[in-house]
């Protein structure tokens, strides 16, 4: 199981789990209760059940590095490019944009 905290705006606003080859997308219960929140994306509304997918959320999917970035990352490590997973952890915690993507390890939150 891999696991990461989904910020938005250097605010916790849920967990992204992967886990027997299924996607779990679940937003932060003191996120939803914020006045100020907001979704993370159109396709990821908020609501307290989790969002369960086979593949990773094109949202997530479309944080991924592309072109000689994701070149470069390929080449410094031994990440297949279909593990997408690992490329989002690997990748991902300093994006452009309001979200980034923090790697849970071992079960402790960072």
């Amino acid at each position: 199981m891999r696991q990461a905290e989904i910020y938005r705006k250097e605010v916790l606003a849920g967990v992204l789990t992967e886990d027997g080859g299924e996607y779990r997308f679940c937003y932060d219960e003191a996120y939803l209760k914020r006045g100020d929140a907001l979704p993370i994306s159109l396709t990821l509304p908020l609501q307290t059940e989790a969002f369960v997918s086979p593949v990773l959320f094109p949202f997530f999917d479309g944080l991924i590095p592309e072109g000689w970035l994701l070149d470069v990352a390929l080449r410094n490590t031994d990440i297949s490019i279909l593990d997408r997973m690992s490329l989002l952890l690997l990748c991902c915690k300093e994006c452009i944009g309001s979200v980034s993507v923090v790697p849970i390890n071992k079960g402790r939150r960072r």
